[in-house]
């Protein structure tokens, strides 16, 4: 399982990269391998300010349908289209062009919050 140490992560499962003031989210590689197969992702708040723990959207496998959390509060100012035509990419990249959202963070002290990657190893160790 990759879990890589420039990011954070949220303990539903959640990564967030944060460049220049923005932040992409995704799932991790961990949640991808539970899911399984990814066939559909749906984001209806691009445009909405949402709070830290709020649903962004859901992600649908073949074994199951989940919530997607925003790990930090701010406003989805993107959805990946990449996803709309390849859901798969969430399984085969997920830190990379398997992004979910970019938001505009409200607080980056809510960043300094987040699981750093040792943390978050620690956490789906079994």
């Amino acid at each position: 399982m990759k879990v890589p140490d420039n990011l954070k992560f949220t303990e539903d499962h959640e990564w967030l990269r944060v460049e220049n003031g923005y932040g992409y989210v995704g799932v991790t590689d961990f949640a991808q391998s539970e899911l399984g197969d990814v066939v559909f992702l749906e984001v209806e708040t691009v445009g909405e300010s949402l709070s830290k723990g709020e649903v962004i959207g859901t992600i649908e496998a073949v074994k199951t349908v989940s919530d997607i959390l925003m790990p930090v509060s701010g406003e989805i100012l993107e959805f990946n289209g990449i996803l709309s035509d390849q859901p798969e990419m969430v399984n085969k990249d997920p830190y990379g062009e398997g992004w979910v959202v970019k938001v505009k963070i409200a607080d980056p002290a809510e960043v300094d919050e987040l699981l750093n990657a040792e943390e978050y190893r620690k956490l789906t160790e079994v």
